[in-house]
């Protein structure tokens, strides 16, 4: 779910925070990308292999880990531990969701229908996961295995400057206090594939005039991951009244309406969001380690996943040029 409008709140009120760049202005830059998000972005991009088996999330990791290579960007990618028992909620509703979708997939007679249905359902496995780090380990790419949540781990890594930036779509990444957010670009009068938005947390307070803690009270007051927001009160509310009392609490002093597990679990959330704040360092940051492995790598994707020897070679030939 992330964090509901909140996209749509800083284009509004932090607009120079959100920077259209090409893809080469990162040359040089060591980013943190949030792994299963990008498998369920790739999964079904394209389809499976003769056997029938879907590899899209393979192949198109495999495509867009190139793309950043070829530009001199060094991605690290960051795999999700175990969730809090907070968002059991937030998951429960994403599994029933896929179940519904399954049904529809396989009450439709439209192929084309059937294909969105697949794609709509569809749920990350251990086995997807395996083989996205097998590919990582073949590439000569190295990945870590949080202890929690991926965007909140990646984070941290940004605010120790291990890394540059995080890639995400996950707007909550900011609630988690990312410095630097890479994500698809926003702007969608610009069709070019190449170009990106780069979110600033920095511009973002100078211009909401927010500081850290009131920011993520505007994010766990609009509704978020770990906390439903308060009925008739969306992000733009929600940043409205904190600018007017500051903290959530100083809100709903005053406002009836409101649960009594609404706060314990505002303050849950605040926990959650700086669940991983000064506990790592640049010293005890655990990444694999591994070497390109051509051969390997050329047996995987083409025998097992599906993906042509020409389409293999072109690829290959943007990172030894």
């Amino acid at each position: 779910m992330g964090i509901k409008g909140l996209t749509s709140l800083i284009q509004k009120y932090a607009p120079s925070s959100i920077e259209t760049v090409n893809l080469h202005t990162l040359s040089n830059k060591k980013l943190a990308i949030d792994a299963s998000l990008f498998i369920y972005k790739m999964a079904f991009s394209m389809r499976g292999n003769k056997s029938g088996k879907n590899f899209g999330h393979i192949i198109g990791i495999f495509q867009k880990t190139i793309n950043y290579l070829a530009v001199g960007i060094e991605p690290i990618y960051i795999f999700d531990g175990k969730p809090p028992q907070e968002k059991n909620t937030v998951l429960k509703e994403r599994r029933e969701k896929s179940e519904q979708l399954k049904k529809l997939m396989d009450e439709s007679t439209d192929t084309e229908k059937k294909e969105k249905y697949k794609a709509q359902s569809y749920r990350l496995s251990k086995e997807d996961v395996d083989n996205v780090k097998k590919l990582l380990s073949l590439m000569g790419v190295s990945y870590i295995q949080a202890d929690g949540e991926a965007e909140g781990y990646a984070s941290e890594l940004c605010k120790i400057g291990y890394v540059d930036g995080v890639v995400t779509e996950d707007m909550d990444s900011l609630a988690f206090g990312t410095p630097i957010l890479i994500r698809s670009n926003i702007d969608r009068t610009i069709k070019r594939r190449d170009v990106i938005s780069v979110i600033n947390m920095e511009k973002i307070l100078q211009e909401m005039e927010l500081t850290f803690d009131e920011f993520l009270d505007v994010c766990i007051m609009s509704g978020c991951d770990y906390c439903e927001n308060i009925k008739g009160i969306g992000s733009n509310k929600s940043f409205q009244k904190i600018k007017e009392h500051k903290t959530i609490e100083k809100f709903v002093e005053n406002y009836s309406g409101v649960s009594d597990e609404y706060l314990p679990n505002v303050q849950k959330s605040r926990e959650l969001f700086k669940i991983f704040d000064k506990k790592l360092t640049k010293e005890n940051v655990k990444k694999s380690e591994s070497l390109l492995d051509i051969a390997s790598l050329k047996s995987f994707l083409v025998e097992t996943c599906g993906m042509t020897e020409k389409r293999f070679h072109n690829a290959m030939m943007k990172i030894r040029n």
